[in-house]
């Protein structure tokens, strides 16, 4: 019966992380979907097509997923028309919150990012009232497998803003447009061990919460980045 149960639970929770990686490709591909539409198809010659490539293959997206998406925009007559919409807004402790979505209907996601941000402690505010705490920067994040002479050496060697190092990874910052540059000349160098990379935005500063509103903040960004409209949470909540 140990056994059986073990299976069970092993079963459950692959489960559960298999659907979590469907709905994080999903998001990915409607992303890849609206910049391939509203621009070149080619990667080449569409920087924000390149840019969500980068992101999806830091996420493992399989390329077939990838490609589909492509080619689903190639026919600009679908019907299908996504908005790009930003909601900016506090959560418990005042920690500061910026949504990015894609959406078919403005109405719809509204009321849904209104009524998670309630429900949750948090509130809506106007917009730029939180944005200006933020700045957008290239991320890259590389496994700790690397040695981390040869990585500050060969880092040294790119046009970067910062590098930290951490217990288990290196977190190098860049502007964003330098992102490809520095990504395209690590992949050179023989680096493929990528936990993320992407242009995103990172908070200027963090806010430390105690632990029973530290925990009602978690379960504020992970209820809204549960919202099929919600694209990417961005927040100062150190973690």
């Amino acid at each position: 019966m140990s056994g059986h149960s073990k299976w069970s639970t092993i079963k459950r929770k692959k489960g559960a992380i298999d659907a979590e990686r469907g709905k994080i490709f999903q998001k990915l591909a409607k992303e890849i979907y609206v910049a391939a539409k509203n621009g070149d198809i080619d990667p080449a010659n569409n920087s924000a097509l390149r840019l969500v490539i980068e992101k999806a293959k830091a996420e493992n997206m399989p390329k077939s997923n990838i490609q589909n998406a492509i080619d689903k925009a190639k026919n600009k007559s679908n019907g299908e028309d996504y908005e790009a919409v930003r909601y900016e807004g506090y959560g418990p402790g005042g920690m500061a919150i910026m949504i990015d979505c894609l959406t078919d209907n403005k109405n719809r996601t509204a009321s849904f990012v209104r009524s998670c941000l309630t429900k949750r402690g948090g509130n809506l505010g106007t917009d730029g009232s939180v944005s200006y705490l933020f700045k957008r920067r290239g991320v890259i994040v590389l496994g700790k497998d690397y040695d981390e002479d040869k990585v500050m050496e060969d880092v040294l060697e790119l046009d970067i803003e910062d590098m930290v190092v951490n217990d288990e990874d290196y977190t190098i910052y860049t502007s964003p447009d330098n992102f490809i540059v520095v990504k395209d000349s690590l992949d050179s160098m023989g680096y493929d061990n990528y936990i993320m990379s992407e242009v995103t935005y990172v908070a200027d500063n963090y806010v430390s919460l105690d632990d029973e509103v530290k925990e009602r903040a978690i379960s504020l960004i992970c209820s809204l980045e549960e919202l099929d409209d919600v694209q990417d949470v961005y927040h100062n909540l150190e973690l």
